[in-house]
């Protein structure tokens, strides 16, 4: 069972129609490896199969906002995110990007803590 976070990153990014396949690849390529250095928690990493078409969900756990603050700058202050950055800019894939800071009930924390 995951550990329990006070706060999730859940971020929605809707790439233009048949570019999702190189969205995800440059993302695994560049973001990915970074990502997983600096905010370290990914709580899953998705594709969407039906319903929205061409998106991809991914949730990151963090202790609490300050948390997330002092993960996210360190990433942004690597010369290699902004390398990301403008390569995904500069092959014009995504159309919209969203995120959505979101806390678990406190049903579903007991329910890990009787888990774990």
């Amino acid at each position: 069972m995951p550990a329990p976070y006070g706060i999730v990153d859940l971020r929605i990014y809707t790439t233009l129609p048949n570019k999702l396949p190189e969205f995800v690849a440059l993302y695994e390529e560049k973001a990915w490896p970074l990502q997983l250095k600096y905010l370290e928690n990914c709580l899953g990493w998705y594709t969407t199969v039906e319903g929205a078409l061409n998106t991809v969900v991914h949730m990151w756990g963090y202790a609490d906002q300050g948390d997330r603050e002092r993960r996210r700058s360190a990433m942004a202050a690597d010369p290699a995110w902004g390398e990301y950055l403008k390569a995904a800019g500069d092959r014009g894939l995504l159309v919209k990007m969203e995120n959505r800071l979101i806390k678990p009930t406190p049903f579903f924390t007991a329910r890990q803590k009787a888990a774990g």
